[in-house]
């Protein structure tokens, strides 16, 4: 009798650590098992949406939720350790690198693609070449109506839409093409990018701005309905914008550096040890996960692209 109590005893210790020891652990994901969340920049959602159904279908027993957010949001879920891996278009600051070691946490920054931000116009524009001077003025307020750009046009005072306040484009525009702090009056922001294209497809005066992979990949459907209704502009980084010199944010374009406006995409892990957002990532990184963005029209980073150039005159 003794005996079975005592066993009784030890198994009911035993269980009472194994229930404590699974509340107290936050993460019990592994690289290929469990569930976690992703902060991604809504600016990249047609990228990761393509991603994920390939990764859990090679992957049964994880699940990855991802989180599109602004950019903004994105680093502050990072920061309180709401999310361990998030989808953005830069690196680390050095103050967040050294919050993050001042904790004991080492982010890993892996560059998984080159993105490019493409400019809208209304189909009913003609006006659809733009250098990066001219881009800058209309962002600082310089340029307000479309006849200073060109003095036959109709269009009446020009406005400038962005997805979100928050968003890594405006951040962007500030960073690289302004280079100052100053915006424009004429300029506003949504909230998604499809809001974006929305209102440029029934504003006539309207620019927008919106990651690539919304107006780049020809077998999605509702990317196919967005180039229905605006056109894509071509971006020079020449003083005076034609047709010669100007490009559309087609990847062999990005990939040549012929397309200016272009920044990198990253994925920050700051996982201390190797869990679902490491595996994810390493997913992305790979031949497969790089296959993947290609189609969508964003330029692989981690991967070698072969650029072919086709000749009109070629003659069998």
């Amino acid at each position: 009798m003794k005996a079975i109590v005592s066993i009784c005893f030890v198994l009911g210790l035993l269980l009472a650590c194994s229930c404590q020891r699974n509340a107290t652990d936050k993460f019990t994901d592994t690289p290929t098992t469990g569930n976690a969340r992703v902060a991604v920049d809504e600016t990249f959602q047609p990228i990761i949406e393509e991603e994920l159904p390939v990764f859990h279908a090679v992957y049964k027993y994880a699940k990855v939720t991802p989180l599109y957010i602004p950019e903004v949001d994105a680093f502050n879920l990072l920061l309180r350790d709401s999310v361990r891996l998030i989808i953005v278009s830069r690196p680390l600051k050095k103050q967040e690198t050294d919050y993050f070691h001042s904790r004991k946490f080492f982010p890993k920054e892996v560059k998984v693609a080159l993105d490019g931000i493409a400019v809208l116009v209304n189909p009913a524009n003609h006006d659809t070449l733009f250098s990066i001077r001219q881009l800058r003025s209309i962002f600082m307020g310089e340029i307000t109506s479309w006849s200073q750009l060109n003095p036959s046009s109709k269009l009446g005072k020009l406005k400038v839409i962005f997805d979100n306040p928050s968003s890594s484009i405006v951040r962007f525009v500030v960073d690289s093409i302004t280079k100052t702090g100053k915006l424009g009056s004429q300029l506003s922001a949504m909230q998604y990018n499809k809001d974006v294209v929305n209102y440029v497809s029934n504003n006539p005066n309207a620019i927008g701005l919106i990651g690539v992979s919304w107006v780049s990949d020809r077998d999605d459907p509702k990317c196919l309905s967005f180039l229905r209704n605006v056109k894509v502009a071509s971006i020079t980084n020449a003083e005076v914008a034609d047709p010669s010199n100007s490009f559309q944010p087609y990847q062999a374009y990005i990939a040549n550096k012929e397309y200016p406006l272009t920044r990198f995409i990253y994925m920050i892990c700051s996982e201390p040890r190797a869990g679902l957002g490491t595996g994810f990532t390493a997913f992305v990184s790979s031949d497969k996960g790089q296959r993947i963005i290609l189609k969508t029209g964003v330029l692989p980073y981690t991967q070698p692209v072969r650029l072919i150039q086709v000749k009109k005159n070629y003659q069998y």
